[in-house]
Order: C-alpha cells, then sequence, then structure tokens
C-alpha cells in the first residue's frame, strides 16, 4: 500500500479563522495543536494544511472532517495532500507570482516538497502545482 501523506490540505477556510479551524480539528481528531500536529495557514489563499507529528490514518481524519457539521457549516473542505501529485491552488490573490507559490509550498513547514511546476492561471485566480515525485529520498 503506498503510504499516505501526514499532511492534510483545508481549502476554503476564509469563514474560519485560524485558532477556530485548530480548535476544530482538535475536536475532530482529538489530537493537540503543537504537539501532535501544526497547521499552517495560508490566509493568500484561502487554505490550511494540518501536518500530523503523530502517525494517523489522514485519510479516516478527511472522511470525519467531511462529515463534521462545524466544518460544513464553514463550508471548508479537506484533502489529504498527496505529494507525488499536483495540487489546485484556488482563490488566489491577483499580484500572487508562481515564486511565491513556489517558496511557499517547497516550504517543509507546509508539508510540501521539491516543486517540478507551478502554471498560474491568472483570469481565474487559481494555479496548478506539480511536485516532483520524491519516492526513494524518503
Amino acid at each position: 500500500s503506498t503510504e499516505t501523506s501526514p499532511s492534510v490540505v483545508f481549502e476554503n477556510i476564509q469563514g474560519c479563522s485560524p485558532k477556530c479551524l485548530c480548535m476544530l480539528l482538535e475536536n475532530i481528531s482529538g489530537l493537540v495543536v503543537d504537539d501532535d500536529f501544526t497547521v499552517e495557514v495560508i490566509p493568500e489563499i484561502n487554505v490550511a494544511v494540518a501536518t500530523f507529528i503523530k502517525s494517523i490514518d489522514t485519510e479516516e481524519f478527511v472522511k470525519k472532517c467531511s462529515q463534521n457539521k462545524r466544518v460544513k457549516k464553514f463550508k471548508v473542505t479537506a484533502r489529504v495532500l498527496e505529494l507525488t501529485q499536483s495540487i489546485k491552488a484556488e482563490n488566489l490573490p491577483d499580484s500572487v507570482s508562481t515564486d511565491y507559490i513556489t517558496i511557499y509550498f517547497e516550504n517543509a513547514r507546509n508539508g510540501g516538497g521539491p516543486v517540478s511546476d507551478v502554471q498560474l492561471f491568472p483570469e481565474e485566480n487559481s494555479a496548478i502545482v506539480t511536485f516532483c515525485d520524491h519516492k526513494g529520498n524518503a
């Protein structure tokens, strides 16, 4: 089986403050922020990335988040951040650069990894970020 990423991406978080999101995630996971997981918020693109220090089934956690009525109320979406693929960053600010996005997603604190490509779509304020496949450099 492929190893599941320890990171979960939360999108559309503008209705939920970072503190509120952290408390929500603690409630859902039963874990403690900073001890068991870290949360990095990127307000510019309304995204947060939770990276679990403690080993948990992130897919199961995503399922729990998606069913949580508070999460639904905030219209926040959750998914596992798989590092061997592309992710779509949406709701980007008009002025954001591909460099900013690359550096952001390469930051280890954001659960990122080497980025091979960023395609910016300014007219829809989104970008596709493609990660280098780094299987084997675990």
